[in-house]
């Protein structure tokens, strides 16, 4: 969720505009109108027409580039990464975020062509890849650039929390990374610094933060779709690489891919794996089916509720507690 419907916060996050680079011609056409009309400043005065004929002919020139292109996605040679660079890959393997990330299906590091990477996101902020670039720095070492793909050390943005309710929090971020993790429980002697009013039982954390954030692919046969990473992968073909190190995940049929995939991807297989000529990376770099819009920045927002019942419950129920056990406790 994204601060869109809050006018005060959203009025606050226009005064500073960003570029975003816009694959047209890809569906849907509907999702581009309403984005242009809700999220992009342009309001409803926007010149539709105009608008709808530049994503028809986007339409019209990837047809063209399925007969021209057609297989184009497909990487049949990748490489090992350089065998310097193996010990810093096995700490990141080593690394709780990597082991609990790619847990289910075989996975390795792999040099892939950027140009042929299909993308499943169609539009990427210039102005995020710039500062990616300017970290990076001019001619980085290809140790710096593998880190920089599959960190663990990455700067996150700052997180704000707000308390709006005795059992309501919301966090905001500028970073579109900023997600609800999932709920702990966690034991007493793991919390450090509370002061409670009692001794403390257990605790329900309710885990607020950004992904493990490298640079991975799904691959299936011969293609890989970007999973995570667009804007790296971006920033690096903007700086003039050809390859980059991606983390790849190998998925041999619908069930693994929906272990792994995002809602977009799962929902429509067929366009990432199977089409003539998806959308690659290298199309943000094709004016004839890119376009840059400037956007206003908006702030990403989470909010986080929970709810509290108090009951005594019947201790000999021999097939386990069932809803007729649990008695309302009165605290009077």
């Amino acid at each position: 969720m994204n601060f869109e419907h809050n006018p005060a916060l959203r009025a606050s996050a226009r005064q500073t505009f960003e570029e975003e680079a816009w694959l047209l011609g890809q569906p849907s056409l509907r999702g581009y109108l309403d984005y242009l009309e809700e999220s992009s400043g342009a309001g409803p005065s926007f010149d539709r027409r105009a608008a709808v004929d530049e994503w028809r002919a986007a339409n019209d020139y990837y047809y063209d580039l399925e007969q021209s292109e057609a297989g184009f996605a497909e990487q049949k040679v990748t490489a090992d990464i350089d065998p310097s660079l193996d010990d810093i890959a096995t700490t990141i393997k080593a690394d709780a975020r990597f082991r609990r990330a790619f847990n289910c299906l075989p996975t390795r590091i792999a040099m892939l062509e950027l140009d042929r990477l299909i993308v499943s996101q169609r539009h990427v902020n210039v102005d995020h890849a710039i500062r990616l670039e300017a970290e990076l720095g001019a001619n980085p070492s290809p140790e710096a650039v593998f880190r920089r793909c599959l960190a663990l050390d990455g700067a996150t943005a700052p997180v704000e929390v707000r308390k709006t309710g005795s059992s309501r929090y919301q966090f905001w971020s500028s970073s579109s990374d900023m997600r609800f993790q999932e709920p702990v429980l966690l034991g007493a002697e793991q919390i450090v610094g509370y002061e409670g009013f009692g001794p403390l039982g257990a605790c329900v954390g309710l885990m607020v933060g950004f992904s493990s954030n490298f640079l991975s692919v799904i691959q299936s046969d011969d293609r890989y779709v970007i999973h995570n990473g667009h804007h790296r992968a971006y920033a690096l073909r903007r700086m003039g690489f050809t390859h980059a190190p991606c983390i790849v995940q190998r998925v041999s049929r619908l069930d693994e891919l929906a272990l792994v995939a995002s809602s977009k991807v799962i929902a429509r297989p067929e366009v990432y794996f199977r089409a003539a000529r998806p959308p690659v990376l290298k199309d943000f770099f094709d004016p004839k089916i890119c376009k840059v819009l400037s956007v206003p920045k908006l702030l990403n927002l989470i909010e986080v509720s929970f709810e509290v019942k108090d009951f005594e419950v019947k201790d000999f129920a021999p097939n386990g507690v069932t809803s007729t056990d649990f008695i309302p406790r009165d605290r009077g």
